[in-house]
């Protein structure tokens, strides 16, 4: 039997969504977006210290990158390396020297200009030798101009290498200063972090700020 339209009724519920489930797994859906929209990421680690990815990350050393702080990733083999390779670089360095004063020996320049150069090749081997060992070993001094001295360093460049290489028997050069910079730095971070820790109020007048 037809039914009038009159007759018809509608019953009252809740649409159905465009998935199974209808509006009440799609509402589920929405706050889990919003859980995970809002919840804070985890901080990257440090590899060598644990730390937070926020913390200080310490400063690459040429050739040795920065295995220097724990000794690991081929620091041993790269200095030994290293080493051998500037021993061969001051030794054909100063075989370059020694042709060189052959050559000026033989030739007819006066015995005074002979010495005037040799003087000057040692002055300048020693002056470059001392300047690249303190380098490595003390801060550089702000009120010294270093670029005052790279011509000296390149008339005694074996001085140079022979800085590099007695320190490289002794660590990566330069290490010391670096590990002094982050271990300060390290200090702070911890010290800072602990404040905080201490103090939540404060971080939490801050955020609200």
């Amino acid at each position: 039997m037809p039914v009038c339209p009159q007759q018809r009724t509608t019953r009252a519920g809740p649409a159905t969504g465009p998935g199974p489930g209808g509006p009440a797994y799609a509402w589920e859906g929405l706050a889990i977006i919003d859980r995970m929209s809002t919840s804070q990421p985890q901080s990257p680690q440090n590899p060598h210290t644990g730390a937070p990815g926020d913390a200080p990350r310490p400063d690459p050393i040429r050739f040795y990158g920065t295995s220097w702080v724990e000794h690991t990733g081929g620091y041993a083999a790269r200095r030994a390396g290293l080493a051998v390779a500037t021993a061969l670089l001051t030794a054909a360095g100063a075989l370059v020297l020694w042709l060189g004063y052959l050559g000026l020996r033989n030739s007819e320049t006066a015995g005074w200009l002979r010495a005037l150069v040799v003087l000057a090749f040692v002055i300048c081997t020693v002056m470059a030798f001392m300047r690249t060992w303190a380098g490595y070993a003390r801060p550089a001094d702000d009120t010294v101009d270093e670029s005052a001295f790279r011509s000296i360093k390149v008339v005694g460049f074996v001085g140079v290498l022979l800085a590099y290489l007695l320190r490289t028997l002794v660590e990566a050069p330069g290490e010391k200063l670096r590990r002094m910079d982050y271990d300060a730095a390290l200090d702070r971070h911890r010290r800072l972090t602990s404040k905080r820790s201490r103090n939540p109020a404060r971080r939490k007048r801050r955020g609200a700020a």
